[in-house]
């Protein structure tokens, strides 16, 4: 049978265990699947089915059910751990050279540039949890029009400011002055707009965020699908972390019940071609708030919808579930962690029961993508679509 349609759904930090150069990044141990399967509040039925947990390295299930889909996990070939680097790899991109962090703070030309482009000073310039920043710097910010830039472990340039403050045109114009900015050895993964509102001691960030990522260094199996003169639908960040190109058609959304809401308001559109979903509340929600509890759930609030979208599949539909790093809510810290994704894949079309082992690259996914398509790409990575026919 033809596959018309393939759906990529990336659960936003959903590790399944530290990958074989964890220790390297300072993630040995690290387990998110592993650390919210614990929680009283994780139940996830379908993703079983799909055999998430038969897959190599994962505890299995004491009362497995039939399966329903092929199973796999991967290893990052990339020399990072963040969502930019995760998701270009996804669409066939191995990064060798990781992006520029700044551990601490970004240097004072840079400074000196923002407050030149955007005519207002600078508070924090830290590492730093986007709620505890706006916490200790929104007061001084309110009253001062000083913007709060900050970064993170990851390859990233943050600009809090509240809503009535910087009007939210103003703060994402100041971003895109940012990201000209941020260029060359200073070129960032993502600059990222954090408006916010409220009063002092109760700021509330708002679901406004906006990403501005550097393009695509290489071709990704979304060049290729347009070149060939298929379909590309974006969810959530998609766009954003592929600094829209060649996404033909892109909706925001609010949390991940919406997005899979949206992806189901695709699915019943007649495209050829790929649907490319992120769910973030995973890791922006729950993983970087070591939120145990509220991972776990959000994971079985997911199960959920995928069973609806499972049963409204057509024929000639194919559906991958994959991650793009781990964010483990019970490691020490707040940051990412290096670990293995899953692969899970199911459809009309697809063999049920099949064990794809360990993959060494997650552009593994954007060749399977293209060759389940019947497209040729001049990207990285291996199909192991011949393995499910």
């Amino acid at each position: 049978m033809d596959i018309n349609r393939v759906f990529v759904i990336v659960l936003d930090s959903y590790g399944i265990g530290h990958a074989p150069d964890a220790a390297d990044f300072g993630d040995e141990g690290a387990n998110t699947l592993g650390t919210i399967r614990r929680s009283p509040r994780y139940c996830t039925p379908n993703l079983e089915k799909l055999g998430l947990f038969c897959i190599d390295g994962v505890e299995p299930s004491e009362n497995q059910p039939p399966l329903a889909g092929s199973y796999g996990r991967l290893t990052e070939a990339s020399l990072g751990k963040d969502t930019t680097i995760g998701h270009w790899e996804i669409a066939g991109i191995i990064s060798k050279k990781p992006l520029p962090v700044y551990p601490k703070g970004f240097p004072q030309e840079i400074l000196d540039k923002l407050t030149e482009a955007t005519g207002r000073g600078i508070l924090c310039n830290m590492p730093y949890s986007g709620t505890e920043v706006i916490a200790k710097y929104g007061e001084e910010h309110m009253k001062t029009g000083k913007l709060i830039v900050y970064t993170s472990a990851d390859s990233v340039l943050q600009i809090a400011a509240h809503e009535e403050i910087v009007p939210l045109e103003t703060l994402y114009e100041y971003c895109h002055k940012a990201r000209e900015i941020m260029t060359g050895e200073h070129g960032v993964g993502r600059i990222i707009a954090r408006p916010f509102i409220g009063q002092p001691g109760n700021f509330t960030r708002t679901p406004h965020r906006h990403d501005y990522s550097l393009q695509p260094p290489a071709p990704t199996m979304l060049d290729a699908l347009v070149e060939s003169g298929l379909d590309t639908l974006g969810v959530g960040k998609i766009f954003d972390i592929f600094a829209g190109k060649n996404i033909q058609k892109t909706v925001s959304i609010e949390n991940n019940v919406d997005g899979m809401e949206k992806t189901l308001a695709f699915q019943k559109e007649d495209f050829h071609g790929l649907c490319f979903v992120n769910l973030v509340d995973f890791d922006m929600v729950y993983g970087h708030r070591n939120d145990i509890d509220g991972y776990a759930n959000a994971a079985t609030v997911f199960d959920g919808q995928l069973g609806q979208f499972m049963a409204a599949m057509r024929g000639d539909d194919a559906l991958i579930i994959t991650a793009d790093h781990g964010c483990d809510p019970g490691y020490p810290g707040t940051d990412h962690t290096r670990e293995c994704t899953p692969v899970l894949v199911y459809g009309a079309g697809i063999k049920a029961g099949v064990n794809l082992g360990t993959g060494r690259t997650f552009a593994n996914i954007g060749a399977t993508v293209l060759d389940m398509l019947g497209v040729k790409g001049d990207i990285q990575g291996e199909s192991f679509y011949g393995r499910l026919k």
